[in-house]
């Protein structure tokens, strides 16, 4: 059986959609981080089957209306001297800005470096954005490329 010690004071971020943990892991830079970092995956989950979770033992900021972009269904855990202080649901954003790339190559975020990428909430129950220059439908959670 795997084992992960429990994290004093820190971030336990949960119910990732199994297979999503890797990328929100290399997001949050955490693969090139100097303190410890856990990224588990396929683990057993009664509500989803399967899910990630990653469990970082260091106070960070974390921009949480994208990783309610990335999964609506994850849950922040704020860890202090063990213990659970507080929790944060996510939810699909309305706007997302200078997180992603647009996936159109004429749209005028990806000709011209100064215009910042943005996307808009237009159907909350299927998840779609669009880009507010192109018009661009993106789904999220859909392969993102990220800004470098």
């Amino acid at each position: 059986m795997l084992n992960v010690d429990t994290i004093k004071n820190g971030i336990v971020i949960d119910h990732i959609r199994a297979g999503s943990g890797w990328r929100i892991f290399q997001w949050l830079g955490l693969d090139k981080s100097p303190f410890c970092a856990a990224l588990i995956m396929n683990v057993p989950s009664k509500k989803s089957g399967k899910k990630d979770i990653i469990k970082i033992e260091n106070v960070m900021d974390v921009d949480y209306s994208v990783l309610g972009f990335i999964d609506p269904n994850i849950c922040v855990n704020i860890i202090e001297d063990e213990k659970i202080v507080r929790k944060v649901n996510m939810e699909l954003p309305n706007r997302v800005q200078n997180v992603f790339k647009c996936k159109n190559p004429r749209c005028i975020t990806v000709t011209e470096h100064y215009v910042s990428p943005t996307f808009l909430l237009v159907d909350k129950k299927n998840a779609i954005y669009r880009c507010e220059y192109c018009d661009t439908l993106y789904q999220a959670g859909e392969g993102i490329r990220t800004l470098e």
